[in-house]
């Protein structure tokens, strides 16, 4: 259906100068010039063929056409603005993080709720996809993604590199060593269970550290998941060696349930977990409160790392 309308600046002008039966009131309130009010209103009766207004001095008293358009439009307006201030409020008090199915799992889910303790009048809503979401269509206000960076038109903060390592339960680890007779070794790995085999990032885990692999490795059959942590959680299940970033599964292998054979064996890929959104939205107080929370808990995060995780964040820290 075709709306036959005047133009709403006409209408916006007739409704403010006729509720303050006041051209100049009209035009401060509008921010516009007196004449342009006018202008619109003029514009307004020569589309309805009658006028709207008789002008006396200070005042412009409305025609019975006038009068009983007023009450109308005046309702709709008022429509209008509570429909737009519903939306600022639930803006204000919801915010939205989208973030990959890794992050969320292994690393943000175990701490958003301290941000939303800390600012009980913020409501936190987090969904998870690998897909990138159109953060402009308001489909989230802020996201964490890994990646390059290539994202045109959001401002972009580093939060870690994604370095990854071999990675398995205490039992895989104990069963293949008493099977060699020795500690692992890196020159071990291919004849290992590997969990996603086919992964390419295993191929760059093998080249950094000169173990010679040919093709049948990777096309061998295995189990094959979709996302990191699927793999780390298959590998507390004694199903294999996963390739694994050893930031986001520091408290499961602290607790024992995952074990790292070559801690300083750290590899990465150039790519990095990023917290990004619009640049016009920098300034939105809910994005600065999360922004400034989620910045603080990382560097918690690196500072308290040690050991095997030192390798990738000092990498991290020379950018």
């Amino acid at each position: 259906m075709v709306r036959r309308l005047p133009p709403l600046a006409a209408i916006r002008a007739f409704e403010a100068a006729a509720r303050t039966e006041n051209f100049t009131a009209a035009a401060a309130e509008l921010g516009m010039t007196q004449a342009a009010v006018s202008y619109q209103v003029k514009s307004l009766e020569e589309r309805l063929g009658a006028p709207l207004f008789v002008r006396e001095k200070g005042r412009a008293r409305l025609t019975p056409l006038g009068a009983r358009l007023l009450p109308s439009l005046t309702g709709a307006f008022d429509a209008i603005e509570a429909a737009f201030a519903s939306h600022r409020e639930e803006d204000e008090t919801l915010l939205t993080v989208t973030t990959t199915h890794t992050f969320a799992n292994t690393w943000l889910a175990w701490r958003l709720g301290g941000f939303q303790m800390e600012h009980p009048d913020l409501a936190v809503r987090m969904t998870t996809s690998n897909d990138v979401v159109d953060l402009r269509a308001g489909d989230a206000d802020i996201a964490i993604r890994a990646g390059t960076a290539e994202w045109e038109g959001l401002e972009r903060h580093r939060l870690f590199e994604s370095g990854f390592t071999p990675v398995a339960s205490p039992c895989c680890v104990a069963e293949a060593e008493r099977r060699l007779g020795r500690p692992l070794e890196p020159r071990d790995m291919p004849s290992q269970t590997m969990i996603s085999p086919s992964d390419s990032w295993w191929q760059q885990w093998f080249t950094d550290n000169g173990v010679a692999v040919d093709d049948q490795v990777q096309r061998r059959p295995g189990v094959l998941l979709d996302n990191q942590a699927n793999e780390g959680h298959a590998a507390m299940g004694g199903q294999g060696f996963a390739l694994l970033t050893p930031l986001l599964w520091k408290g499961d292998i602290a607790a024992g349930r995952l074990v790292m054979p070559f801690p300083d064996r750290v590899s990465a890929r150039g790519w990095a977990y990023w917290l990004v959104y619009p640049k016009e939205r920098r300034m939105v107080p809910k994005v600065k409160r999360f922004r400034e929370w989620l910045l603080a808990e990382m560097a918690m995060a690196l500072a308290e790392d040690d050991g095997g995780w030192r390798h990738a964040h000092t990498a991290a820290a020379a950018e």
